[in-house]
């Protein structure tokens, strides 16, 4: 058995290799006012994916404002000062495109999928939506509602709210602390000057990427973008992309528990300071955090798993109803640790807590195989292809790398990057990172049973 199983990861890693050499390189140029184009050419397509990548979300709002970033993306699409809503969605239906948007904590992101000879025409409603929306006052209020109500929603889903929480307490009085949406006392607070003042402060040329990828000729992209976004203005004092545009965020160690005894389920984050995107052990979290890995009592695994972890939490109960590691990474900070659910009648949830304790205090002990390692790294080169299926994955993962980073590594420079890490790399990680370190934990539900974090740490550093 386990000679398949190491048979099975070498011809996974010579697949992905050959795969990786085949796929195209990514080519970059720059506009006078600092924008940057970043394409991949897919050969044998005729259709394309571009995306106006833009250095600014959430992260780059005050306690005021917070939540104007997200406003500004439902505002996109409801006219622009050449284009009404109507005539927006008529000339998207014209060419049979598909035109989306969304916002996280750093960045704002527009992209249209089209065919080849409509790229001008993308480009073209991208730079209108995203530089020259009206801002109707009507419009505004209709959003306003549709975003009480979309904010009625995430409050029903366990995990954003856990999630944003724990962002709450870990960036405590800090931008990366703050939610999307916003709280309702904003959403139904902002004006008009918020949002133009919004603009008017992080729309620049040098915060933004117009990323292609498929059918994409490069040399003409940055024409377009010449044309349709060349009147951008740049700032005052250009960053390059990439760097650090205030201070560094602080990992502050807190908790929370909200007590829901109603709610059937019990939902647990632990985290500790993470990586971020150019992190020289940004790999080195995957793989740690592909060890630790994933079990869903839903799916029936677990019993005859490689993971140690997941075996304990089958058998002894079993002990959760599932259990995900994370490393979720921003441009100059990170959270690494595990999310839990537990069934609020039936678990005991110290015993799960106690059983990932053991296994990140296994890995800091040195007690993984060369098989583990290898496994881990697999998954990851396998995770990374299949992320990258169709142009829209690529234009993300182009626009996500070059607005964080300033640069973006190709599959090939990853797989070469996650080859080199070792056992060794791994486990001195681990003693780096979970060790004598501030935890941070959100716990909804019911958390009578949920451990404090100086119960975690005094156990995490034994």
């Amino acid at each position: 058995m386990f000679s398949r199983t190491v048979s099975k990861l070498r011809n996974t890693r010579r697949l992905l290799s050959t795969v990786s050499s085949q796929i195209p390189g990514t080519r970059t140029s720059k506009l006078p006012n600092g924008l940057t184009i970043a394409t991949e050419y897919i050969p044998n397509t005729s259709s394309a994916t571009v995306g106006i990548f833009v250095d600014a979300g959430s992260r780059a709002e005050n306690v005021k404002n917070n939540g104007t970033a997200h406003f500004l993306e439902h505002l996109a699409f409801k006219g622009t000062q050449n284009r009404s809503q109507q005539g927006i969605e008529l000339e998207i239906e014209n060419i049979g495109s598909h035109l989306n948007a969304y916002t996280s904590r750093e960045n704002t992101v527009y992209y249209a999928k089209s065919l080849q000879e409509d790229i001008p025409k993308a480009v073209d409603i991208l730079s209108d939506i995203l530089t020259k929306s009206v801002l109707n006052g009507s419009a505004i209020e209709r959003e306003r509602d549709v975003i009480i109500r979309e904010s009625e929603e995430v409050d029903k889903m366990h995990d954003e709210v856990v999630f944003d929480h724990l962002h709450e307490i870990t960036y405590k009085g800090q931008p990366l602390g703050r939610t999307i949406l916003g709280p309702i006392k904003n959403i139904k607070s902002i004006t008009r000057s918020d949002l133009k003042d919004y603009i008017t402060k992080n729309y620049k040329g040098d915060r933004m990427v117009l990323a292609g990828a498929g059918a994409v000729d490069h040399e003409k992209l940055v024409q377009y973008a010449q044309k349709y976004f060349g009147h951008v203005p740049k700032s005052e004092s250009p960053v390059p992309l990439g760097s650090p545009r205030g201070p560094l965020p602080i990992f502050c160690r807190g908790e929370r528990f909200i007590e829901e005894k109603t709610l059937p389920t019990t939902h647990i984050a632990i985290a500790l300071e993470g990586v971020s995107w150019s992190a020289p052990d940004y790999f080195v979290a995957l793989a740690t955090q592909a060890i630790v890995g994933n079990w869903d009592r839903a799916i029936g695994t677990g019993t005859n798993s490689p993971s140690p972890l997941a075996v304990a939490a089958s058998q002894n109960g079993p002990l959760a109803n599932s259990y995900m590691s994370f490393s979720t990474s921003y441009a100059d900070s990170g959270l690494w640790g595990m999310y839990i659910v537990t069934d609020s009648n039936e678990h005991n949830v110290q015993l799960i807590v106690d059983e990932i304790l053991k296994e990140w205090k296994r890995i800091k002990s040195g007690k993984i195989s060369d098989a583990e390692v290898n496994r881990a790294k697999a998954q990851l080169k396998a995770a990374l292809l299949l992320s990258l299926d169709g142009s829209t994955a690529i234009v993300e993962d182009i626009g996500r790398q070059v607005v964080t980073t300033g640069k973006r590594l190709s599959p090939e420079e990853v797989f070469e990057q996650v080859d080199k890490i070792t056992k060794d790399d791994i486990i001195m990680w681990a003693n780096y990172r979970l060790q004598n370190k501030p935890v941070s934990m959100v716990a909804l539900g019911n958390t009578s049973t949920v451990p404090k974090v100086s119960y975690i740490e005094e156990k995490l550093n034994q």
